[in-house]
């Protein structure tokens, strides 16, 4: 029995060859169709060299287990996940390795309804039985068909804005060379269609498994150049940019300034309560007081979840919330069933730019001042647990506020921080705020304060 180490908490992902191979995306696709007996499901690939392959040798597996595939061709993980939920069909599996590094694949999985498999949900199972390869035969071998969802695709992303409302508008997009690109060309077309007044300024927009641009993830400060210059260059009044399989979106505003995903939540937050008061939020404990005073002041009610998007699906699910956001830039919708989404957050983005009248600077800059944050940072650090101690330890006689729902946050009235162990590397993650009407010290104070007690 061969030991499988591209397994992880939420997906699969692993270094090609060693890792992760066409022989072992075989092996997944036949457990994935033997303990879950699905009639159909929908496969699709980001844009990587390896990704065909690999998607090819899923769909073997899956075929060979007695399950019909609808291969949906180059996609972003969001199409997969509406074909599993849109159509007629069980689950639904997509080849991406998102961020991760060129030689990197890996593969997202989905039951019925696009509910998430993660280790706790199912992908244990597939991974001891991909390893045993106690595989049965079927009694029929399944077929499969190529599918085009996008169109249907695009008719549900319009279901979320009235675009009768938007003003004219110019948007730089930047698909990294990604799977966005294929979206955004059919999205433009649309708009053109409807006459919405929108002038799209696309910048790497092709895609391409060498990324002759680097990876696309945006979240890394030196990723984010193109999308800043080009907003200035062409006076745009937004700038998005999308990582590889275009599950998150990142928003730079009319200076090219980009905005931390913690402040999306609180606008986007306002953006399904202007419409109708009293619906829930979902939000990860990174960060909250923004989103908590977002949320209390267009008579919302918040609800706090663990990080990671089985979590705040579930969440989501169980208190029927209309939408959820985590700092990482990923956003879930109701509509979507409960899904993330890389291409709804920008639509309804524009709608309230274009309702409020604002520029994206203006609607942020007021949340920025009041609570401003560090952003996310990373240390490498021997013993995770043992560093939180020493946290715990060193601020106990402030009496913090403690929570513990993801990691620990310590609360102390006027800051307050979040630890956290990385669920996908190594890391000890930290993030802070304050409140700036009632604590005037510098941000970069507390960054300081906490990367000594962190490193010594």
């Amino acid at each position: 029995m061969t030991k499988l180490t591209c397994f992880k908490a939420y997906d699969i992902r692993g270094k090609l060859g060693s890792e992760l191979n066409e022989e072992i995306a075989y092996k997944v696709g036949r457990a994935y169709g033997q303990i879950y007996q699905p009639k159909s499901v929908v496969v699709g690939c980001d844009i990587r060299l390896s990704s065909e392959g690999l998607k090819q040798a899923t769909i073997r597996g899956l075929n060979d287990a007695g399950v019909n595939v609808l291969d949906l061709g180059m996609t972003g993980t969001e199409e997969v996940y509406f074909g599993a939920f849109h159509l007629n069909v069980q689950g639904g599996i997509e080849i991406t390795a998102s961020h991760n590094p060129m030689d990197y694949n890996g593969m997202k999985l989905v039951r019925e309804n696009a509910r998430p498999i993660s280790a706790d949900t199912g992908l244990k199972q597939i991974q001891a039985l991909a390893e045993t390869e106690n595989f049965i035969e079927a009694s029929k071998k399944g077929s499969t068909e190529k599918y085009n969802i996008l169109p249907e695709f695009i008719e549900h992303l319009m279901t979320y804005i009235d675009v009768s409302k938007i003003r004219p508008m110019k948007l730089v997009m930047n698909a990294g060379n990604g799977a966005a690109g294929h979206v955004v060309d059919a999205i433009e077309e649309k708009f053109k269609h409807l006459n919405v007044p929108i002038e799209f300024i696309k910048i790497n927009n092709e895609a391409d498994g060498t990324f002759p641009n680097g990876i696309p993830n945006p979240i890394l400060i030196e990723n984010r150049h193109s999308t800043q210059n080009a907003v200035s260059e062409y006076q745009a009044d937004m700038g998005i940019a999308w990582d590889g399989d275009f599950d998150r979106c990142f928003l730079f505003d009319e200076e090219g300034q980009f905005i931390e995903g913690y402040y999306i939540v609180g606008l986007l937050a306002q953006a399904f309560l202007m419409k109708q008061s009293g619906e829930k939020i979902v939000h990860d404990p990174r960060l909250i007081w923004n989103t908590l005073a977002v949320v209390d002041e267009h008579q919302g009610i918040a609800v706090q979840s663990k990080s990671g998007h089985a979590f705040i699906k579930d969440v989501m699910r169980e208190h029927n919330a209309v939408y959820g956001g985590e700092m990482s830039a990923h956003h879930y919708f109701r509509d979507f069933a409960y899904c993330d989404s890389g291409m709804i957050p920008w639509l309804l983005a524009v709608v309230l730019l274009s309702e409020t009248k604002q520029s994206l600077s203006s609607l942020v800059k007021e949340m920025i001042s009041k609570f401003p944050c560090s952003g996310e940072i990373n240390f490498k650090v021997a013993d995770t647990q043992t560093t939180i101690q020493k946290l715990f330890d060193h601020y106990a006689d402030q009496k913090p506020v403690i929570d513990k729902t993801d990691g620990v946050s310590l609360d102390f009235g006027t800051w307050r921080f979040n630890v956290r162990t990385s669920n996908t590397e190594p890391l000890l993650r930290l993030n802070i705020e304050s409140r700036r009407d009632k604590n005037p010290r510098p941000m970069q104070d507390y960054v300081d304060e906490l990367t000594l007690l962190i490193q010594s």
